[in-house]
């Protein structure tokens, strides 16, 4: 058991500070959501950043990395809603020292930034395992080389995993990292889909297909070929197609024109849950919004193998997961003890109560 001088902090004037490091629109709001329940707690935010100096002069003088985070319309994407929410920003963390930062991808962390404590929050599905990953992990190579996110979460680099159900927790520790560093918290955006029942879309009974931006970070897809045969499986039914908002859209919806019946509905926008929410079917690709669609009790269709997605889908704790992820940020950025003998399995309830504050004492 820690004793209770290993949690001392000023909270009338707390300095302790945390970086959270965005990626896409749905990793910057879940970033957010973490935050929001650390009032107390002097939060910054960074896009994911490289250090490295060829990288750093692609993005500075190309667009060969437009198609990732690091880059392109994901860091404006990003970069527009932390201003929009008046959040602080730090971008390649050059302001502050920080007390913990908090990760939503292990496959590109800068050698400078692991000498502080970290966190790796779950906030999708990763890709599937291809020949590069094999290679890569025989290698030792950098993970980033897999061009994917099949690495993502099993590379027991950060101190602290949160994932998104007891089967992700199995999952990434088959893949390398320890089952004892990984916490089942629920996975922000993921854990209260019900909600989405309840909406004002105007359209129901379709067949909806929720495509991916694998053409736009530089994978091959014959998406004809994916349209066809979504026409297929609606066999006659009404389909809706929902852009991935990194696509290509103009391309996409001339595709669809071109393969999929006169009347197809084809949105860019909009709130992808809700259209789940009132479908008959959801036909997938590789998303994570596949899992909206079995907690809602839909039949799905993905490019994963379906049973093994059902033992995946993330906990459903009526919204209660960025709670969860920032009660453990709270404990550990106050523990002052060594690192490995951070318990992150002590009980929530171990409290003690100072002023306006709760601080938890393990």
């Amino acid at each position: 058991m820690f004793k209770f001088d290993k949690y001392r902090a000023n909270y009338m004037g707390c300095t302790k500070k945390i970086l959270f490091i965005t990626g896409s629109i749905n990793q910057t709001s879940q970033m957010h959501q973490i935050a929001a329940q650390l009032p107390g707690f002097d939060c910054w935010f960074s896009q994911v950043f490289t250090d490295a100096a060829f990288a750093k002069f692609l993005i500075k003088n190309t667009r060969l990395l437009n198609g990732t985070a690091l880059s392109g319309q994901f860091k404006e994407n990003s970069e527009k809603y932390l201003h929009a929410h008046g959040l602080q920003i730090d971008y390649e963390a050059k302001l502050n020292q920080y007390d913990l930062v908090v990760y939503c991808s292990d496959l590109l962390i800068p050698r400078r930034m692991r000498q502080y404590k970290t966190i790796w929050v779950q906030e999708g599905m990763t890709d599937k395992q291809t020949l590069a990953t094999r290679i890569v992990k025989a290698l030792r190579l950098p993970p980033w080389l897999t061009g994917n996110t099949s690495l993502n979460g099993a590379l027991n680099v950060c101190d602290i995993y949160c994932a998104a159900s007891a089967g992700y927790k199995s999952f990434f520790a088959k893949g390398g990292t320890p089952a004892e560093k990984i916490v089942v918290t629920g996975m922000p955006n993921y854990d209260n889909l019900q909600k989405f029942l309840i909406n004002n879309f105007p359209y129901h009974d379709y067949v909806m297909v929720a495509t991916t931006d694998m053409r736009e970070t530089f994978r091959y897809e014959n998406r004809p070929a994916f349209i066809r045969e979504a026409v297929k499986i609606a066999d006659g039914r009404k389909l809706l197609f929902k852009l991935h908002p990194n696509e290509n859209a103009e391309r996409a919806k001339k595709e669809i024109q071109k393969y999929a019946p006169k009347g197809t509905l084809i949105f860019s926008d909009g709130n992808t849950n809700e259209m789940i929410a009132n479908c008959c079917e959801l036909i997938t690709q590789y998303s994570t919004v596949v899992y909206t669609g079995i907690a809602l009790g839909k039949k799905v269709h993905s490019w994963f193998n379906v049973d093994e997605l059902k033992k995946l889908t993330p906990l459903q704790n009526n919204g209660s997961s960025a709670k969860n992820i920032a009660e453990i940020c709270r404990r550990y950025a106050l523990y002052t003890g060594d690192k490995k003998a951070f318990s992150i399995s002590q009980p929530v309830e171990d409290r003690i109560s100072v002023p306006n504050v709760e601080l938890v004492v393990a």
